[in-house]
Order: structure tokens, then C-alpha cells, then sequence
């Protein structure tokens, strides 16, 4: 859409037929509906070049049209006046639905895919406004933007419409602050990557005892109302609120994620931590209320513990786990971040986190045959972008890093019943201020 819509040169763009829907949709948004477009059978991924030759000398699966053709044909072809037509579509969604049953409204919701396909708090105007009544920002300001594809527009949100969905999740009213900031952030927790990403928050602040959010036992799980709800409504805002999230159309996840339905909403640790808290890390002051967005979530690692002799090779082990695509988030307990330190003298995050980048490092040819290396950071190494740059001339046996240092984050959450620890692949986007949005 780009080389033809912004540099006019005829573009035919050929994708597999499963992304049919999404490619007209993502088209259309842009104001490109009659965009040249040719469709080939999934998958390519592990094909022979004679079966995907096949493929490029067989039929459009979607037109029934030989591929070959309608790729001369969008490149050669004109735009007639149909294709030429001004798109008009609505950007928002109702304010307000028709009476109707308890039942019977649960079901609207339900059919416009405005749910998370569990039942909600329906939102009545009288729900609305208590929810907003724990702000003190006008009901029409503006809070945010959010999108779930950089390749889809931003939809523009409200605190009203934030409001609505934190009463849909079934959060408290004095809940609203941390909800409105985590909209602010822009992070959308229900990503459209074919990966199946999800997101997660960590609270840091006085906040954490006000609402008495759980960061010892049990907190990552279903075992608070703040957590679990304040989450909650992290999930049904991004799906509500950056224009939809329906499988096929504007969700893509392949296998999809469980993680999406609370986005793993946590608060840290910060009395057992023998560490700085996350947001003072991130520049705030230590009596700051903040959330922390993180999206991209979707490995998971763990272990117990850390052995005297091989915990280096142990640790080094879960990293060589992960896609080095991805961005390690260790999740510690109280227990295992005392025990890093006595193992490794790792007293502050930031020497933890040195050596992790030290000591996360592969062969660079193993490294460059990942295959979301070669379709996100390849291309970015050939353009000279450094350090991709200087990692391609490696020699394939030299041991390259896997991630940057700025891609690496430590938190510590848990309630001390054992040294269970975690490395979640997921990606540190930005830290907010809840206190603005009380």
C-alpha cells in the first residue's frame, strides 16, 4: 500500500488465502479497498521450491484465477471509477444499546464481540457514573489511541468508554485510576501478531496497598479481585477500543492466548524485593503510583532455584529457550533474587542484567536462521542498523548476544513458599503515572 499509494508505483502484493479477510479489511481502513491484491495456498512455511513454484504457476485459490495473470493484471490494469470510490466507514461504536433483558443484553454484547465470551457487569449509565466518579477528568477527554496492527488506523477512546469497560470487567470504582493509565499507555493487550501475543502490567506505588493488590502468594493467578479485574479490563479496553478483535478479521494468533484474558496484571513485590522497584528503575520516585505495560507475552520459562555449581548453565539454558526475537522478563521471587545475589553478587537489577546480556549469546549463524530474525531484524541489519549490522559479518561459529541490554527487565513478585522463578518473553513498552488520572 505504501510504494503504491505513496510513491504511485503499480504494486501487486501476494499473500497466502488464509489472511483474505484481513488483507481487504486492513485495505479498506486505509482508504486502499480496490488495493491489487493475489492469493496463493497456506501455508509456504517448510514447502519444497517445487511446491511453492506450484503454487505460483496454479490458481488463486480464492478467484479460481491463474496467479500469474492476475499479478500482470493488477500491474498493468487501470483504476476504474469503482475503484476510485471514497471510503466511508464508522470509527466507534454505540453509546447506548436498546432495552432488554438481563439475558437478553448479555447476548448483545456476546453477538457484537464486544465481551471476552465470559459474561460481564452490563454497564447501565448508573454503573458508568460511579466508575467515573473516581476521576477527576470530564467523561469526553480524550485518554489515548490504540490500534492492534501498525498496519490498521488508531481509534481514539474516551474516559467515558474506558469507564464502560472497566464496569464490563467487573472492576471496583476506586479501581478506575490504575485502568484509565494503562489506557493512556496506548498498549494494546490483544496484539493482531499471528504469534499469539498477550499483555501484562506491573503495579508499583503506594497504589498496591490501597487497593490491596496481591504481590505475594498466588499473584499471578486468580486469587484477587484487583488484579484480576483491573486486567481484565486491560483486555476489553484494547479489544473494544482499537476497533475489534475478531479471529480471522482483526485478531490473527494463530493458536491464540490463554494470558489474554486478564493479561497477567500483577503488582511487584517491592517490601521483599532486595532490589530498587521496577518504576524507580524507569525514572519514577518510589512514592510514585505507576503501571508498567509489557505486550509481545507469550514463552514462558521456569525453574526452581539456583544450584550452587551449574545454575550459571542452568540459566543460560532457559535463555538458549527462548526466540532470541523475543525479550526475556524475569519474573523472580523474593527468594530466587536473594539467591542471585549470593550466587552471582548481583545486589543491584543492573548487574543482574549485565551479565545476562554477557551470557545470553548463540552462534551467529544459528542466530540469523531464526526465522523472525530473518523477516524482522534481518532486513534492519542490511539497512546498517547497528548492532544487527556488525552482528551479520560474524562468522557463523562466533558467538554473538542474543538480546540487547535494553531489552532485558527484572521483577520481583511472589509469596516466599518455594524459589519458583520465571523468564516470560515479553516486550517493555512504557511505564505511566496512575496519580494524573486519579
Amino acid at each position: 500500500m505504501t510504494i503504491d499509494g505513496k510513491y504511485a508505483v503499480p504494486t501487486v502484493a501476494i499473500h497466502t488465502d488464509i489472511f483474505e479477510r484481513v488483507v481487504r479489511s486492513v485495505a479498506r481502513v486505509n482508504g486502499m479497498p480496490r488495493t491489487r491484491a493475489v492469493f496463493v495456498p497456506q501455508p509456504v512455511m517448510g514447502k519444497s521450491a517445487m511446491e511453492l513454484r506450484a503454487y505460483v504457476d496454479g490458481n488463486d485459490p480464492v478467484t479460481g484465477r491463474p496467479v500469474m495473470q492476475e499479478v500482470i493484471e493488477g500491474l498493468t490494469r487501470p483504476f476504474d471509477a469503482k475503484d476510485l470510490e471514497k471510503v466511508v466507514f464508522e470509527r466507534t461504536t454505540p453509546r447506548l444499546v436498546g432495552s432488554g433483558s438481563e439475558a437478553e443484553l448479555q447476548r448483545v454484547f456476546m453477538d457484537n464481540n464486544w465481551t471476552d465470551k465470559l459474561p460481564i457487569v452490563l454497564p447501565t449509565e448508573e454503573r458508568v457514573a460511579e466508575m467515573l466518579a473516581h476521576t477527576s477528568h470530564k467523561p469526553d477527554e480524550i485518554v489515548g489511541h490504540m490500534r492492534p496492527t501498525q498496519f490498521r488506523e488508531y481509534w481514539e477512546y474516551t474516559v467515558e468508554k474506558v469507564a464502560v469497560n472497566a464496569v464490563m470487567a467487573g472492576a471496583r470504582p476506586e479501581y478506575f485510576p490504575v485502568i484509565l493509565a494503562i489506557a493512556a499507555g496506548g498498549v494494546s493487550g490483544r496484539g493482531s501478531t499471528t504469534s499469539s501475543a498477550a499483555g501484562m502490567v506491573v503495579v508499583n506505588g503506594p497504589v498496591r496497598r490501597e487497593l490491596n493488590m496481591n504481590w505475594g502468594i498466588g499473584a499471578l493467578g486468580p486469587y484477587n479481585e484487583a488484579n484480576a479485574t483491573i486486567g481484565r479490563a486491560f483486555a476489553l479496553l484494547s479489544q473494544n477500543l482499537q476497533g475489534g478483535s475478531e479471529p480471522g478479521l482483526t485478531y490473527m494468533g494463530s493458536q491464540g492466548n490463554n494470558y489474554g484474558y486478564n493479561c497477567i496484571t500483577f503488582a511487584e513485590n517491592e517490601e521483599r524485593s532486595p532490589w530498587q522497584p521496577f518504576h524507580v528503575q524507569h525514572g519514577f520516585g518510589a512514592n510514585d503510583s505507576t503501571v508498567s505495560i509489557f505486550g509481545g507475552c507469550r514463552h514462558t520459562a521456569f525453574t526452581l532455584g539456583l544450584r550452587e555449581a551449574h545454575w550459571q548453565d542452568h540459566v543460560g539454558n532457559m535463555l538458549r529457550g527462548m526466540d532470541p526475537r523475543e525479550h526475556p522478563l524475569f519474573v523472580l521471587d523474593p527468594i530466587t533474587a536473594r539467591l542471585f545475589i549470593d550466587r552471582g553478587g548481583f545486589d543491584t537489577k543492573e548487574k543482574l542484567i549485565d551479565w545476562i546480556y554477557n551470557n545470553a549469546c548463540m552462534p551467529a549463524g544459528e542466530y540469523w536462521d531464526y526465522q523472525l530474525i530473518q523477516n524482522y531484524i534481518y532486513p534492519r541489519a542490511t539497512y546498517g542498523e547497528e548492532p544487527y549490522a556488525s552482528m551479520l559479518k560474524a562468522e557463523p561459529d562466533e558467538l554473538i548476544h542474543m538480546f540487547k541490554q535494553d531489552e532485558i527487565e527484572v521483577v520481583v513478585v511472589g509469596g516466599e513458599t518455594n524459589g519458583y522463578w520465571r523468564i516470560f518473553g515479553a516486550n517493555y513498552a512504557t511505564t505511566v503515572s496512575l496519580d494524573k488520572w486519579r
